[in-house]
């Protein structure tokens, strides 16, 4: 049995795999399976048997065969009987998971997903999220905000939210990575958001939160290295404006990709009218990579990810 993203290492689990509350119990009788395994057939009627024997109704389902991988994903939201708890409902699926080979996860649906903001000097992505937060916009619970800088000390107070300020040199570099993993652990993380966080991370903190650390970046890669990658697309004469949200790999802004956004500019905007048509599109990106990462609509394939709307 396995209840750990496709691309995670088995039995690491730095933080919290999240998904039940105080001795597994649930909450309110709705919760989501996904999984993925090799694609043959039988699965979708083990499952839909599983849960009408279990006691359970699906209310959503949506499934992907991928003919490249010869793997199968699937997605199910449902109800269950009050006397179903998720402790029993993930004891007693294994024997279907096991049989089919599946990675699979069950949560309580509509549980508000802990995460951990990191911010270095660009605010913009930060702000978006606690905003979306705060209002319900996106379901999650800010456990913290994390920066290299303080610049943003005073707008997160303002939200309420914990801000831990850790400088990062050099010869730190591997003592603010223990002390993140640390906070993340204390705190229950379930997912590590880098908010234009500007430092490169180490192989083993990438390997250690695979699957769980979302990251945001401008399309321009690899056309534009470097600083002011705007400004050199500005002088380029670019007609569109793009940013990616990816999962984050021990390869630099080379992860699966989550969701991309793009706007179509024009010839008479300033370098300064692109970033700020730059910011927007990346809060955009990043904000929906985040609510469907919380959603649980994302699954690893391999490279790529497969996303159920």
């Amino acid at each position: 049995m396995s209840q750990s993203q496709p691309a995670a290492p088995e039995n690491q689990q730095p933080i919290a795999a999240g998904g039940s509350g105080p001795g597994g119990a649930a909450d309110g009788g709705q919760f989501v399976l996904t999984l993925s395994c090799p694609d043959t057939r039988g699965i979708v009627h083990a499952v839909s048997s599983y849960l009408f024997m279990t006691g359970c109704n699906i209310e959503d389902s949506q499934q992907f065969g991928d003919g490249d991988t010869g793997l199968f994903f699937m997605r199910v939201q449902f109800s269950a009987d009050p006397d179903v708890t998720l402790e029993k409902l993930r004891a007693s699926f294994a024997a279907v998971g096991d049989s089919f080979r599946m990675e699979w996860q069950i949560h309580p649906e509509g549980q508000r997903m802990r995460v951990l903001l990191m911010v270095s000097r660009f605010g913009h992505c930060l702000n978006d999220l606690l905003f979306r937060a705060r209002t319900g916009a996106l379901p999650v619970e800010v456990a913290g905000v994390v920066s290299n800088h303080t610049d943003f000390a005073e707008l997160v107070d303002s939200f309420g939210v914990p801000f831990h300020h850790i400088p990062v040199t050099k010869e730190t570099k591997a003592e603010a990575e223990g002390k993140l993993l640390e906070l993340a652990e204390a705190e229950g993380v379930e997912l590590v958001v880098l908010a234009r966080y500007m430092q490169v991370l180490s192989d083993d903190l990438c390997k250690q939160l695979s699957g769980r650390l979302i990251n945001i970046h401008h399309s321009f890669l690899p056309s534009f290295k470097g600083a002011k990658p705007y400004h050199q697309a500005h002088a380029r004469g670019v007609k569109l404006i793009g940013a990616t949200a990816h999962y984050v790999t021990a390869e630099l802004d080379e992860g699966p990709i989550i969701e991309q956004e793009v706007r179509r500019v024009r010839h008479n905007l300033t370098p300064e009218q692109l970033v700020a048509v730059g910011r927007d599109v990346e809060c955009q990106a990043l904000a929906r990579a985040v609510k469907w990462h919380s959603e649980h609509r994302v699954l690893l394939n391999g490279h790529r990810t497969v996303v159920f709307s």
